[in-house]
Parts: structure tokens; C-alpha cells; sequence
């Protein structure tokens, strides 16, 4: 597997309206992208910083996995998304060095698959590897 870039940063936020507001203000940032993926339950704005996206998530549904993390730990960090050349050949090398998958195959999301790292695998960190 080749890791190629961070590809982008998620930070779990309760209000995203509210949250976009404050990175506006702080920041002067304007949203580049914005989607609803009804498959993870998440309302996403993405803003580009240089070649790395940094995404404001918040849930669409109080059972989705962003609400449970903010429920638990709170408005925060939520994940690292690390682009390689092949996702599908990188769920293979880490099934064979036994590092716990949350994904048993890719999951698909525009023109690229991705697999999700069990945060226990990486020091409490919510992996994704995208390509």
C-alpha cells in the first residue's frame, strides 16, 4: 500500500450552520463542498486548505456514528482520511497483518472506494484510507 497524502481532516460538530459561522469568522473561510451522505447519516461542509480537505461533520440522525462520538466524547476531532493508490489492495495487506477493520470490503463514495481502521488499531484514532 501506498499512502500518498492526508487527504482530509473531520472534525464531529453539533450545529453545523453554527460551526460554519465560527470557521467564516475566525478563518474567513468559505465551504467548497457540501453533501449529505444518507448512507453515513452525516451533513458535511468541506473546506480545501491547500491540497487537504478539512470537513465540518455534524449527524442527520441521532443513531448515526457522528452523534454517538459526540455524544460520548463530545465536539471534536473525528477522524483521519489518508489517500492510497488502492483502497481495496490496502484492506487486503491490513487483513493479512491482522489490524481490526471496521469495512470487510470497500465502501464507495463518488469515483473513489474507502475502508475505515478500527480506532483501537490506531492509538483511539478513527482511520480511513480512500483512493
Amino acid at each position: 500500500m501506498k499512502i500518498e497524502k492526508i487527504d482530509h481532516i473531520c472534525i464531529a460538530v453539533k450545529d453545523l450552520e453554527k460551526a460554519e459561522k465560527y470557521f467564516k469568522k475566525i478563518f474567513g473561510l468559505t465551504p467548497d463542498d457540501r453533501y449529505i451522505e444518507e448512507s453515513e447519516k452525516i451533513n458535511v461542509i468541506r473546506y480545501y486548505i491547500g491540497e487537504v480537505g478539512l470537513e465540518l461533520m455534524g449527524p442527520t440522525d441521532a443513531d448515526s456514528n457522528v452523534a454517538k462520538f459526540i455524544e460520548k466524547y463530545g465536539e471534536g476531532f473525528y477522524l483521519l482520511s489518508l489517500k492510497v493508490n488502492d483502497a481495496e489492495k490496502a484492506l487486503t495487506e491490513l487483513k493479512a497483518k491482522n489490524i481490526p477493520l471496521i469495512d470487510e470490503t470497500p465502501r464507495q463514495w463518488r469515483d473513489s472506494n474507502y475502508i475505515f481502521i478500527k480506532p483501537k488499531a490506531f492509538f483511539g484514532v478513527l482511520m480511513e484510507l480512500i483512493d
